[in-house]
């Protein structure tokens, strides 16, 4: 088969391949894997055409024969599988073992004896065994992780049938046996996790699968007598392209992040007004009242700090009033003790007439500036 048919049936692949993938389902956060998963995946499988690799004596007496000595096979676009399962370390780092199958029909044969067409050739070419794989997650971009990984293990190349007649019908080539042989792969993904199945995440990769070359026995006759020409071990490649779609399940999903904190609730302040006689530091019956409920709620909020603040109106001296003003604050902040506060919960200030409730004029007195405010945080 030529360079250029290899070349179109590996773009009829990808183009497949794509058209599979396009109808993506919603895609969720995506995250690195931890614990153990089990995934698997299925596609397309291309195999370049290989030389038959005749062994010296095969060739030998194909050439004494009158043959030529070498041949090629080609195949078909066929379909592959793989299972795994694996453990997800949480930092990107996954170790997996992987059971896979793969199968390409024989498309040509040719080489040898002239072999072409004529719906001479047949069989197919089977690929199974078993892999350990290192993949890496790169890293989550959005709701996607691209990774790559490396694998080797034991893939066992059977050829089936795999048969061709040379043109002048005077030669018949068979081959019907299995190899196993190291093999190893590389491969390169796009990880989707789909948020309507926690766990559960959408694959796309490419897959590049060789081993050594396996040592197959074939049988060259003649197809109208049945004598045997020659007998002897091929050692053709086998090299796989695998474009897969599958799906990976996470047993040990990452746990959710905490909830954030509730806000804590802004400090409750209350503030209550304890109003005396004019020129006056005691607690009336009223004024023993409103402290006594200062002090209650003190005690319910559990409060950490009370301001208490005196003041007085204008009716004296800026002097006389700064003093009575501390005189005032100093009264409840005792009565408040007598309740139950405790004292060093309480500070105590005196404004004076500087901060008057209702604006007057000097030497006027007014009762509702003759006061002390608690405040209760």
């Amino acid at each position: 088969m030529t360079t250029a048919a290899s070349s179109r049936r590996l773009s009829l692949a990808i183009a497949l391949f794509a058209a599979s993938a396009a109808p993506l389902p919603a895609m969720a956060q995506a995250e690195f894997v931890s614990g153990p998963y089990v995934a698997g995946g299925a596609g397309v499988n291309l195999v370049p055409d290989t030389d038959l690799n005749l062994d010296r004596s095969l060739s030998g007496a194909l050439g004494a024969a009158g043959y030529g000595p070498s041949g090629s096979v080609g195949f078909d676009i066929g379909f592959g599988g793989v299972l795994s399962l694996g453990w997800g370390f949480g930092n990107g780092l996954r170790a997996e073992i992987e059971g896979s199958w793969r199968t390409n029909s024989v498309e040509s044969v040719s080489g040898v004896a002239g072999w072409s067409s004529l719906h001479a050739f047949g069989g197919r070419q089977d690929s199974w065994g078993v892999m350990g794989n290192v993949l890496l997650d790169l890293g989550v971009v959005g709701p996607v992780v691209p990774y790559v990984g490396l694998g080797a293990g034991y893939i066992v190349t059977d050829w089936s049938g795999v048969r061709g007649v040379g043109q002048n019908g005077a030669l018949r080539m068979t081959v019907n046996d299995s190899d196993g042989q190291f093999a190893y792969q590389g491969i390169a993904g796009l990880a989707f996790p789909l948020d309507f199945a926690p766990g559960l995440t959408l694959t796309a990769e490419y897959r590049f699968l060789g081993t050594l070359q396996p040592r197959l026995q074939a049988r060259f006759d003649n197809p109208a007598t049945g004598a045997t020409v020659a007998r002897g071990t091929i050692e053709p490649d086998n090299y796989n392209h695998s474009l897969l779609l599958g799906l990976r399940y996470a047993f040990s999903r990452p746990a959710p992040p905490a909830p954030a904190a509730p806000a804590a609730a802004p400090a409750t302040t209350r503030s209550f007004l304890v109003f005396f006689d004019w020129n006056r530091a005691d607690l009336n019956e009223r004024a023993r009242q409103i402290v006594g409920e200062a002090a209650q709620q003190a005690r319910a909020q559990r409060s950490t700090r009370i301001e208490v603040a005196g003041h007085a109106d204008r009716s004296g001296t800026v002097q006389y009033n700064q003093v009575l003003s501390r005189r005032r604050a100093e009264t409840v902040a005792a009565e408040l003790v007598r309740l139950g506060v405790a004292r060093e919960e309480i500070t105590v200030t005196a404004f004076g007439e500087s901060q008057p409730l209702v604006a007057t004029a000097d030497d006027v007195r007014e009762p509702q500036n003759r006061r002390v405010e608690i405040v209760i945080r």
